[in-house]
This record gives C-alpha cells, structure tokens and sequence, in this order.
C-alpha cells in the first residue's frame, strides 16, 4: 500500500515538471516575439534597411533571425553628409566617364620617373603632375582623380592648386588614404593594408582641402592561398575605412585587389574573387556602409599573369559579369576597374567587352599605369614634349571613355599601347 502511494506521488511530480518546463517554454516564446516585434520595429526605421535586407538574402553567412539588431539607426551615416555621398558618387560614374589613377606614393612616382631617366624630385613629381591635370579637356573623359597627399595640397608649375584645376576640368579630386601595405602575422606569406589610426581626422581634413572620394587599396594573392586570415582582415580593414571616410563625407572607393601573379587559370580566379567579394560586402553591411555612397574598384577576372591559357576580352567579360551579378548589389553606383598590369590596349577591349550590353551599375575603369604609360614615355622629362604626351594621355582617355560606352574599336592605336605591364611581385 505504501508503495502504491510513492508511485502515485512521483506520478504527480513528473506531471508538475512538464508543467513547469512547458510554461517556461511559453514565456521563452513570448520573450523572443517581443524581441523580434522590436527588431522589426528598429528594421522599419532605420535608412539602411536595404543593406541588411540584401545581405540576408544572400548565402554569406548563417545567422540567427535576431542577429539583425546590428543594423542599429545610432550607427548610421550623418544626414548632412548621405545626400552629397549619393551625389557623388553618381558624378563620378557619369556615362563615358571614369577615374585617373594618379595617387602613386613619392616612392612609386619616383621609379616611374626613373624610367624616363629623371630624378625623383618635387619639382619633377610637380611638373609631371602638371601635364596631368592641364590636358585640355580630359573633364570629358575623365571624372574623378585619385590624388596622393602631397599632390592634394601641391600646386602646379604655374602656382595654380591642383585640386581648383581639376574642378575647373569637371574633375571630382579623389584621395589615396591607406599607408601601404605590410606583412600579415601568423598567414602564408600574405598582407594586410594599414592606415585605420588617425583615419577619421585625416579625412576630415581632406574634405576641407577639397577632395571628394577616397581610395584604399589591398591585396588578395592566390598563389599564397589566399588564407582565410588574409581575406577576412582584407574584407574587415576596407569595411571600416568605408564606413570611417563615409562619416567624414568622402566617397570610399573600395578596392579588393586579385593580384595577377600567378599561373593559375581564369577559374581559379573566378572562384577566389566570389569569396573575397562576398567577405566585402558582408562587413560593408555589419559597418552600416551606404551602398549607393560607395564606389567598387575591383580586378577583372583573368588568368594569372603566368598562365599558359590566355582569355579572350569576351571570356573575361562574361566572367567578370558573371561575379558581379552573383555578388554586387545594383545600389552600388559604378565599378571602376583597375588595370593591374595588363596593358593599355588589353585593359580597354576588356572594358569595351563589358558595354556591349547594359548593366544595373555604370562599368568604368579607374586606371593608372594603363592611362599614363604612352604619355610618361613620349614625355621623357623635356618641356617640349608636352603637349604631344597630353595628346598621348587624351587619346588614351577617350579610347576608355568609348569603352565605358561599347564603342571602342581600336583604330590609331600605337605598339607601345599594346605592351604588357605586368611586374611579378609589384609593390605599389
């Protein structure tokens, strides 16, 4: 009988445990809808809902539903600055338009000058930079310029500010702001680029002395992997000068380099740069970046430099467009591409190749050596050079300028515009 009663009470307590475990599990219910119903709420109020609704929507990450908590409307873009970013950025990818890349750091400028047998002086980085500028009418071709920090507050030869030359040219003055790039600790021989520290009141005065748009450039090597340290510390250090120089009222261009060293092959390439843009664009979105105030200047997908293989300008086009639908939101106003040592001819075919349909963003080009080389080399240091080595920079700018819009045909091109400029292991 006495065992009869224990049965029955551990009965009745097996009954009030589940109770018990089904009543907090309704509480925990609640809890968490109240919670998602706030999410929501903050989601409907915030003015980057876009970003975060499109990052979810891709496969880039699995997350919890309230992990959304982090698009929070405190970390938000200042309105003063959102609708000149937009305004911006929209300048600089204008139809036939695009980007001169003349941030080159004293030292790089002075190995370009040293090929032309000049010394590397201020004076000759001025005179050079000069010719630059002065070429009558480049504002048709060309809309924004990458400039280095001396070039920014530099005058030219006639005592002009180069930043008012490029205004009165049409021309959105641009700033190179990273500080290079380093050796990354504990990866395969990999980089990472530096120049977070005192980023924010760096911008700040480049603002005021008139530049518009930044640029920050790392690197991805495939033969050296690329590791996942490496892609995640590229894709982390873009995502917060991004967010940084957007605060500050500066369009970041927002530069993932593939590097061309390598013989691996156009797939090998295509399948690297899906992770690497995906890995950018996911911490854009953490760092609450104002997609339609950025400005994509990626690698085109080619094969190594050293491969065996070569790709057609149409097989690189229907690569390259390929990954930018797959991971480029159309928000995102322009992709300027860089050359990354291919030469001028190559580089606007493969362009040209892109145009020949139409596309969500404005596909342009952000060009240094593959704009400048014929002009350095038919300069070669003599005042009476000049105007021939601004004809040579013109006739590059509007043959990408033709390109940009599916028109370039190759006519009047010169052999030393078909030369490649691959330098294995270049340091920029």
């Amino acid at each position: 009988m006495i065992w009869r009663v224990i049965k029955a009470q551990r009965g009745i307590l097996c009954v009030v445990e589940s109770l018990v475990v089904v009543v907090a599990q309704i509480r925990l219910y609640t809890i968490l809808s109240t919670m998602a119903s706030a999410s929501a709420t903050l989601l409907k109020s915030s003015p980057v809902i876009d970003k975060c609704e499109w990052v979810k929507a891709q496969t880039l990450r699995h997350t919890s539903p309230l992990s959304v908590v982090r698009c929070n409307p405190a970390f938000t873009i200042r309105a003063s600055y959102a609708d000149e970013l937009v305004k911006t950025a929209k300048t600089v990818a204008s139809p036939g338009r695009g980007i001169l890349a003349m941030d080159e750091s004293n030292a790089t400028c002075g190995k370009r000058l040293a090929s032309i047998g000049l010394e590397n002086t201020e004076a000759n980085r001025q005179a050079y930079r000069t010719l630059l500028v002065t070429a009558p009418g480049l504002g048709q071709y060309i809309s924004g310029a990458i400039l280095f920090e001396e070039t920014l507050y530099q005058s030219t030869v006639d005592g002009e500010k180069i930043v008012d030359v490029l205004l009165q040219q049409n021309i959105v003055p641009g700033i190179k702001v990273d500080k290079g790039l380093v050796p990354l600790a504990g990866s395969n021989d990999e980089s990472w680029c530096q120049g977070l520290d005192g980023l924010a009141s760096r911008s700040a005065a480049y603002y005021t002395q008139g530049a518009r748009f930044a640029k920050w450039r790392t690197v991805v090597s495939i033969p050296n992997g690329p590791s996942a340290l490496a892609v995640k510390e590229a894709a982390w250090g873009l995502a917060r000068y991004a967010a940084i120089s957007q605060e500050n009222g500066l369009v970041p261009i927002v530069e993932p380099e593939i590097l061309l060293d390598g013989e691996h092959g156009i797939d090998r390439t295509f399948e690297v740069a899906q992770k690497v843009w995906a890995e950018v664009f996911f911490y854009l979105a953490e760092n609450n970046v104002l997609f339609e105030g950025i400005l994509l200047k990626p690698s085109m997908v080619t094969p190594g430099a050293e491969s065996k293989v070569r790709a057609t300008p149409q097989q690189v086009s229907d690569y390259t467009l390929k990954l930018l639908h797959r991971r480029i939101p159309p928000a995102v106003p322009g992709i300027m591409f860089l050359s990354g040592g291919q030469s001028e001819v190559e580089a606007t075919l493969n362009l040209n190749a892109m145009n020949q349909s139409p596309n969500p963003w404005h596909v342009s080009f952000s060009y240094a050596r593959a704009l400048q080389n014929t002009c350095l080399k038919t300069w070669g240091g003599r005042p009476e050079n000049v105007k021939a080595a601004q004809d040579a920079l013109l006739f590059r700018a509007k043959s990408n300028s033709l390109a940009q819009l599916g028109k370039y045909t190759g006519e009047g091109e010169s052999d030393e515009a078909t030369k490649g400029m691959f330098v294995k292991g270049y340091v920029y």
